[in-house]
């Protein structure tokens, strides 16, 4: 017996909790048109904010424009990469060192108890 309800346009939907027949039918018309819905939404975003920022326009000086000298290759790697992975270490060492967290509230492998090895120590001490 399968257990499926009527969902959509007629099409079945089974139980997820099921086993399939043949193949697993979540997927309905609807979620394919409202997928199909939001590509749309998103690639008509992408475009017009692609036609809107016009980079062209940054070779206009404007008046009163006094651009400094650019960034070298070196420059540039240390200022976007190499900065912020140093101050992402430093934050994290911080956060290390200034843990004043106990010791017997930290999740480790050395203080996680079953319930099986519970009812054991339980078991072991009773006999």
């Amino acid at each position: 017996m399968v257990d499926a309800a009527p969902h959509g346009r007629g099409r079945l939907i089974r139980h997820p909790g099921r086993a399939a027949g043949t193949a697993v039918g979540y997927f309905d018309s609807v979620d394919k048109k409202n997928a199909l819905r939001a590509g749309a939404l998103v690639a008509g975003t992408t475009l017009m904010m692609l036609l809107m920022s016009s980079p062209a326009s940054a070779l206009n000086r404007d008046d009163g424009d006094d651009p400094g000298t650019g960034l070298s290759v070196i420059e540039t790697l240390g200022l976007f990469v190499v900065a912020p992975i140093v101050i992402f270490a430093v934050i994290a060492g911080l956060v290390m060192v200034l843990d004043k967290s106990k010791e017997e509230h930290r999740v480790t492998t050395r203080n996680i108890r079953t319930k099986p090895a519970e009812a054991e120590a339980r078991a072991g001490s009773k006999a």
